[in-house]
């Protein structure tokens, strides 16, 4: 089951730098503190969690801020479609 989640995950990292997305791990505290998501940074697409995230919640944050890009150009595994809502 890990190794499950740690493949997709790495398939959904790779996705998101094929669309042009940067997955960045960070320290969230203060007034950033909780588990992160989707935003634009001088016109660059990013998604910034914290690097304390188990991988399965890692997997949820970056499949939820995927959802809106058109994939259909990319490989996108059946299992990675469904947590996208593709399937």
């Amino acid at each position: 089951m890990a190794g499950d989640v740690q493949k997709q995950l790495g398939e959904l990292e790779q996705l998101a730098s094929n669309l042009g997305v940067r997955v960045c791990y960070e320290a969230m505290t203060g007034l950033s503190q909780g588990s992160g998501g989707l935003c634009k940074v001088r016109g660059e697409w990013r998604v910034i969690m914290d690097k304390r995230l188990k991988p399965a919640e890692r997997l949820q944050v970056l499949a939820d801020s995927l959802k809106g890009f058109d994939t259909e150009a990319h490989f996108v595994s059946p299992q990675v479609r469904a947590l996208l809502g593709e399937a």
